[in-house]
């Protein structure tokens, strides 16, 4: 179970690309977590969309394929035309397909036919910011993990919208064989509703990076709390009341503003629980010498936005 799998390159925030290490025990927990949660059998028929550098083509293939279900890959350019991606899904009969999550807020917004055989669709790679309709005919799973945790950490069914739910969809709660720790700097626990790094325990854990012995070091902590190992993802969450789980952005977000430290992910979703706002980013400018401030970029739904709104 220890032995290497598979070895991935990833450059996460820094851009600097790093092989993870992954073994047989995480990618048969991905496999075995992944088909007792939907239920994968012979009779499936699921996607290939994404090339073979990329962790998720892990997530799409071997579920699949030792269940012996069917996979059919999809042309590239049936991609980039969302109304033509829902028909494709349709005629080719497909149940269970991975969307990233741009193409997913796009297919959301399509009408679909009650009558057909997709089943679910799981998402993930960005933050998730639209519900689905209570006509939508298939479920919708947000998901979210580290390629340094085989792929998927955490997993959860993203509700039909309500009128007046202004708040992004949660990352759900962890998988099989897996805990979630949110920390603060002194690797203490944070109670509920109080963001911190996400840290993970897990079968699925790396061995660590290929010959980066002290990026391994950094990165793969012993476990205060047990015995083992925690990954610290460099995320920042915080837990809900319902026991879920919200991404808010990166640890390397945080700014530091007339001695101040801020989150800059905080104050994004704060932005966007307004009504009238898609999406938002926040940058700390710096447009000459000693005059620092925190600008936000707004996305807007189909309103305009005044001052006062915000």
């Amino acid at each position: 179970p220890e032995n290497l799998a598979y070895v991935i390159y990833t450059s996460g925030s820094t851009g600097k690309p790093k092989g993870v290490l992954i073994s047989h025990r995480g990618l048969m927990n991905l496999i075995c977590w992944h088909q007792d949660a939907f239920e994968i059998t012979p009779l499936d028929k699921t996607t290939q969309l994404a090339r073979s550098a990329f962790d998720a083509a892990v997530w799409e293939l071997w579920p699949c394929l030792t269940a012996g279900a069917s996979l059919v890959l999809v042309k590239p350019e049936i991609m980039q035309s969302p109304p033509d991606l829902r028909d494709w899904l349709i005629a080719q009969e497909i149940t269970v397909s991975f969307l990233p999550t741009p193409l997913v807020e796009k297919i959301l917004s399509l009408e679909w036919d009650e009558n057909i055989a997709l089943r679910i669709i799981l998402t993930g790679g960005d933050k998730l910011h639209h519900y689905p309709s209570v006509s939508m005919p298939f479920k919708l799973i947000n998901n979210y993990g580290p390629t340094e945790n085989s792929v998927v950490t955490t997993s959860g069914l993203v509700p039909d919208y309500e009128e007046g739910n202004s708040s992004s969809p949660s990352i759900g709660k962890p998988i099989s064989n897996t805990k979630i720790y949110i920390l603060d700097r002194n690797l203490q626990p944070l109670p509920i509703g109080v963001p911190g790094e996400l840290h993970i325990s897990s079968v699925g854990l790396a061995r660590g990076y290929l010959n980066r012995l002290e990026l391994t070091q950094e990165k793969f902590i012993s476990n205060p709390f047990n015995s083992g190992i925690l990954y610290k993802t460099g995320d920042l969450v915080r837990y809900l009341p319902d026991g879920n789980i919200e991404f808010l952005g990166r640890i390397d977000n945080q700014v530091k503003l007339r001695g101040l430290r801020i989150e800059l992910g905080e104050i994004q979703t704060v932005l966007e629980t307004h009504p009238n706002v898609e999406q938002t980013v926040v940058i700390m400018r710096e447009d000459s010498l000693y005059n620092q401030r925190l600008v936000a970029y707004v996305i807007r739904k189909d309103t305009l936005l005044t001052p006062q709104d915000l």
